[in-house]
């Protein structure tokens, strides 16, 4: 190798006195034998051009015979550029030291769904995705067949063109479509043939007829649910077979209890049942064959050659090029850009892909099409998709650790995984080798005042964790941002720094970066409005939303507390009301992390329960989209823990139509139901079904609609308390909420309920007392571009600076709008920062920057701030949106009315 004329050796003892040499080679410390060869690469991280679309960014290893590969893809979309990050998993096949198995649920039984990323820690696996595709509404049984070591654990449905992925126990992969091919055979010779091994109730293809009539199956321990299974429209008679004896039958029912380890239960019905009453008693011999049978070619498969095989979706390459696909991609989304996963092979077949395109704050998703051309650019000569959308998840085993942890933040948001029925993980059966490296372990991301400790962790000659604890090192970071304390490191302010840890004269080291306010989408207190009394005290937790996706808690000595209105202090986490400022009906408490900000509004008024739908005196009524929808919104006894209280039901049936779908509880018809004036925040007690649908709430405002989400993902069931921030809703005096309504996108479809049942209970509103405060006024004032007059309430006033139109964007004197409308604007000269307080409403604005931060959440705006004559102009739109002033614009004048 190149490198190794810049590699520096240093011979010292470790693990029991053995000589080893380390070998500093970017940023990490590899340790071999002194007589041993060279290293290996671990990635350098270079970009590399794999393809005139297709970037290299760099690789990582997992394991001996797996690495793990990072690509940016890049496609036009409508004339436009979207960027896609892509993660690869590469396995050697002929590797033996690797494996890849299929992972079916908890404890290797299907009908148990888990995430990915607990299938991976209850069976081993340094890496894994999702895999076979699955009914979200049924028992979590995968669709295509699944084989491990050997053993079928379930068989592929009868349904068209889905194929799957296998690799035989020579370390062949194949990609083929597949039906099951089964019989039994009794003692007096007879046979009868076999419809598949433990599946759930289905329509099969092309036929749409119900699985399980007239058929036979087997189910093995490997099904979880008593149900065998459930909702299949026939009555069983079960056999149960113990070590090929004929041990129970149940004419016409289910055997009760599991199916036993040495055995198999025989679930018939219509004619299957009829061969059973005929054919089978007990005490007597039968015994089950079955085989997999190519529809392509018409070869079997044995099951008992295969290491394990895992079902997929339409198949997406062949040959090296882009396939047609072999079935409908429409109810997976085909054309739209979501997350996905796919497995393919390379033409010599040592090389397994597994693939995953990320949807996130960082990376837009692909279509199917995209997805086809890019594993056509990176090898893959056959290839399938497998599961996608929400579902869509990547674990891998970062170099010296124990754990998997998620390779990417997941379409759902940061690190939320769904529960699926299958995954495709990565083992490695490697012994225990000699310590070859080491590595700085620890959080790559702190927030100011944030403790962390790093650790040297150590991985072997076959890059599995060892045991590194021997080794001593000392500590320092490179720049002020991190401060040690001979123990851990301390966040003092914004920016990188390096942590390294020196051994003798080797050295390890990783980049750290302390985030600043620029690195935050959103800072969010657990309360948005408190009493506004002397002596009030809450327990106050400040979450940071993360620009690079995911949340933090904000550690208390991060954040810096201003008062308005009253006198207090926040301790421990507590925040205390000491006293009340004279004449002060309104009071902010404003916590601020690096600048940026959250606001907690304290008031005379409260929370009142608004509806709790005890004694409706208004219409509730059904409405839906498409038409084709169905459903029933109406007030009913309430369930579970609300069983003692009406609530408003609604229930729906979107299978018909197409598109996005919506199922609305319409409040007082058409109109909606007055909220009370200038609300803060919003609870309420939501019913959930686990259908993964977005729950909403529509308000009406002067006669615009205003969207509020309730839950992106109705992912609960029972009940459960949302609370929802309105204040940077301006909702203003006059809102009236319209309905409540469940969303089935589009995008992603499969993977939600179409037909389910929500409730709703027990709606609050916090609401600021605000009337005749300082912080908000009615009043109407008329100015005029380029005059430094207003009048206010009918009264002419002289000002020193004037309304301008600078480009296509008038500007106002904020101090102004303060003054005549309520509420307050502080100036921060140190960083051209404006803060304007009005109502429940708290608003950052930065000279030149067209970043605000309303309430915690920032925004982008068309225009930023300007200063003119020592005064801050603020756009006019911003006035009106956001601060719930009316603006009146007279063109032929130039004049401009506010009202409030």
């Amino acid at each position: 190798m190149k490198e190794q004329k810049e590699q520096k050796h240093v011979s010292i003892l470790v693990s029991g006195g053995k000589r080893l040499a380390i070998v500093t080679l970017a940023g990490l410390i590899w340790i071999q034998p002194v007589l041993g060869v060279g290293p290996l690469s671990a990635g350098s991280g270079a970009v590399v051009e794999a393809a005139s679309n297709v970037v290299k960014l760099g690789e990582d290893i997992i394991t001996s015979g797996a690495k793990l590969v990072h690509y940016q893809y890049t496609v036009s979309r409508s004339g436009k550029t979207a960027k896609v990050l892509a993660d690869v998993i590469q396995v050697d096949l002929t590797n033996s030291y690797v494996k890849l198995d299929v992972m079916t649920g908890k404890g290797g039984q299907v009908t148990t769904r888990q995430s990915v990323q607990g299938m991976a820690k209850e069976t081993g696996a340094v890496a894994g995705v999702n895999a076979d595709f699955f009914n979200v509404n049924g028992q979590g049984v995968p669709m295509g067949a699944s084989i491990s070591d050997g053993t079928m654990i379930t068989s592929p449905s009868q349904l068209q063109g889905m194929y799957a992925f296998a690799v035989s126990k020579n370390g062949t992969p194949t990609i083929d479509e597949y039906t099951f091919d089964g019989s039994i055979k009794a003692e007096d010779g007879t046979t009868f043939p076999l419809a598949g091994i433990n599946k759930e109730a289905y329509y099969t293809e092309p036929n749409k007829g119900f699985s399980h009539v007239n058929a036979m199956y087997i189910y093995t321990s490997a099904w979880k649910s008593p149900d065998r299974p459930k909702d299949s429209s026939t009555t069983p008679t079960e056999v149960l077979v113990q070590n090929g004896v004929v041990q129970e039958i149940s004419p016409g029912a289910a055997i009760q209890g599991a199916v036993p380890a040495d055995g198999y239960i025989l679930r018939a019905h219509g004619t299957a049942a009829n061969y059973i009453t005929s054919h089978l008693s007990v005490g007597q011999r039968v015994e089950a064959n079955y085989q997999l049978r190519s529809v392509t070619t018409g070869s079997t498969l044995d099951p008992s050659a295969q290491k394990m095989m895992v079902g997929g979706h339409t198949l997406l390459v062949n040959q090296g090029k882009p396939s047609s696909f072999t079935r409908s991609t429409t109810s997976i989304s085909g054309s739209s850009a979501v997350a996905r996963t796919a497995v393919g092979y390379s033409k010599d077949g040592h090389t397994a892909y597994i693939i995953a395109a990320q949807k996130n704050d960082s990376s837009s998703g692909m279509k199917l099409t995209e997805l086809q051309s890019f594993m056509s650019s990176i090898g893959v000569w056959k290839g399938l998709d497998l599961d996608g959308g929400g579902s869509t998840t990547m674990v891998n085993r970062p170099l010296a650790e124990t754990d998997t942890t998620l390779t990417f933040d997941t379409s759902n948001g940061g690190t939320t995984q769904r529960l699926v029925a299958s995954g495709l993980g990565v083992y490695t059966e490697a012994p225990q080798g000699s310590l070859k490296g080491l590595k700085v372990s620890g959080s790559s991301s702190l927030l100011i005042g944030q403790e962390a400790s790093y650790k040297l962790k150590g991985y072997d000659t076959y890059y599995n964790p060892v045991d590194a604890s021997g080794i001593q090192a000392s500590w320092k970071s490179s720049t002020g941002s991190l401060a040690w304390n001979g123990q851990s490191f301390k966040a003092v302010k914004p920016g990188a720094a390096e942590v390294t840890a020196v051994s003798g004269q080797a050295k390890a080291s990783m980049k750290v970066n302390v985030l600043g306010g620029g690195d935050l989408n959103g800072l969010t207190a657990n309360t948005t409005a408190l009493p506004l009394t002397a002596g009030t005290s809450a327990d106050i937790s400040v979450t940071a939303q993360l620009k690079s996706g995911g949340s933090v808690k904000v550690p208390a000595s991060a954040l810096k507390w201003e008062f308005v209105g009253f006198s207090g202090s926040v301790k421990d986490g507590t925040l205390t009301v000491q006293s009340v400022k004279s004449g002060a009906q309104v009071g902010y408490a404003i916590a601020r992390y690096d600048g940026f900000s959250t606001v907690i509004v304290l008031s005379q008024g409260g929370q009142t329960t608004w509806e709790s739908f005890e004694n409706v005196s208004y219409p509730i009524s059904f409405t839906r989209l498409p038409a084709e929808a169905k459903g029933k919104a109406q007030v009913v006894q309430g369930s579970s823990d609300h069983a003692g209280s009406k609530v408003l039901q609604l229930d729906y049936d979107l299978t018909g139509g197409t598109g996005n779908k919506y199922a609305y509880a319409q409040l007082n018809g058409t109109t909606g139901k007055s909220v009370p004036a200038n609300p803060t925040s919003m609870s309420i007690d939501v019913m959930g079904d686990s259908s993964l649908n977005w729950a909403r709430a529509e308000f009406d405002v002067n006669g615009k609609s205003v969207y509020v989400d309730l839950a992106r993902q109705v992912d609960w069931t029972g009940w459960k308390t949302l609370n929802i921030d309105l204040a940077s809703q301006g909702l203003g005096s006059s809102a009236k909420l319209k309905r409540l309504y469940v969303v089935n996108l589009a995008e992603g479809q499969d993977e939600r309920s179409l037909t389910g049942s929500v409730a709703f209970d027990n709606i609050r509103f916090s609401v600021p007392n605000l009337a005749g405060s300082a912080n908000v006024k009615s009043n109407t004032v008329l100015m005029t571009v380029g005059q430094k007059t207003l009048t206010a309430g009918g009264t002419k006033k002289t000002v020193d600076v004037a309304p301008i139109i600078k480009g296509d964007t008038t500007y106002v004197p904020i101090r102004y709008v303060m003054d005549y409308f309520g509420g307050q604007a502080n100036w921060d000269g140190a960083n051209q920062r404006i803060t304007v307080l009005r109502g429940g409403t708290l608003i950052d604005l930065t000279v030149g920057s067209k970043d605000i931060v309303l309430n915690g959440k920032r925004k982008q705006v068309a225009v930023s701030p300007i200063i003119v004559n020592n005064r801050t102009l603020v756009p006019l739109r911003l006035v009106s949106e956001q601060l719930g002033i009316s603006v009146k614009w007279e063109q032929k004048t130039k004049s401009i009315t506010l009202q409030s």
